[in-house]
C-alpha cells in the first residue's frame, strides 16, 4: 500500500532539515548522503525518491530557509526601525553564532556556494535578498542611501561579522567583532540608543 502524499512530503521535509543542520556544521563536501539519511532515520535508497543529487538537496535547503524568512517578514504584525534593530541584534549575537544547526546559511555556506553551480548560487542569493528586504522594509532612508542600499549594507554587516566571528579562534575577538558590528550598525542607521548598544554575549 503506497504512503499518502502527506507522508512523502513530511519525509522530504525531514531530510531537508537534517541536511541543513549537517551542511551548517561541516559544509557541503564533508557531508554524505548516507549521513543525511541516517540522521533522518531513513535508508540511502529512499533519498532518490525525493532528490536526484546531493546538490539538488543543497538547493532545497537554501530555498526552504529563504521561504521561512520571507514568510516571517510577510506575516509580521510589526514594522519599523525598532523591528529592524531587534533582528539585527539577534543576528549578530553569541546565541546565533553558537546555534550551529539552525543558523543562517549565509554565514556558514558562503565558501561552498562560491564554488557551486548556478542553481545553488541563485538559491543562496534568494536567502540574501530575503534578509536584505527585511531591513529595507523597516528602515528609513538616510543621507544619500536609499532604503535598498541600506538593506543590503545592513545584511552585509550582519553576515560579514558572523563569518569573521565564526572563523577566528579567539572567543574574545569574536565577541569584539559582534559588538563592534552591532554598535556600528546602530550608529550608522541612527537607531535609538545607538551609543549604548551592548551585545548579549
Amino acid at each position: 500500500m503506497p504512503y499518502p502524499t502527506e507522508h512523502k512530503q513530511q519525509t522530504r521535509e525531514r531530510i531537508v532539515v537534517c541536511a541543513r543542520q549537517l551542511f551548517n556544521r561541516r559544509g557541503f563536501s564533508e557531508v554524505s548522503i548516507d549521513e543525511i539519511m541516517d540522521m533522518a532515520g531513513l535508508t540511502r535508497g529512499g533519498f532518490y525518491n525525493h532528490f536526484e543529487t546531493k546538490s539538488d538537496l543543497y538547493v532545497e535547503t537554501l530555498v526552504d530557509f529563504a521561504m521561512q524568512r520571507e514568510s516571517c517578514a510577510k506575516n509580521s504584525e510589526h514594522y519599523g526601525p525598532e523591528v529592524a534593530r531587534q533582528i539585527f541584534e539577534k543576528y549578530v549575537s553569541r546565541q546565533h553564532l553558537e546555534n550551529l544547526d539552525d543558523h543562517c546559511p549565509l554565514m556558514s555556506l558562503s565558501s561552498d556556494v562560491a564554488r557551486a553551480g548556478p542553481k545553488v548560487r541563485a538559491a543562496y542569493q534568494r536567502v540574501l535578498e530575503a534578509l536584505a528586504s527585511v531591513f529595507e522594509s523597516n528602515v528609513n532612508a538616510i543621507n544619500t542611501l536609499s532604503a535598498r542600499q541600506q538593506g543590503l549594507a545592513i545584511a552585509a554587516t550582519c553576515v560579514g561579522a558572523m563569518v569573521l566571528s565564526r572563523t577566528v579562534d579567539d572567543p574574545e575577538l569574536a565577541d569584539e567583532i559582534c559588538e563592534a558590528a552591532r554598535a556600528f550598525g546602530a550608529d550608522a542607521i541612527g537607531w535609538p540608543e545607538a551609543n549604548n548598544l551592548r551585545s548579549n554575549l
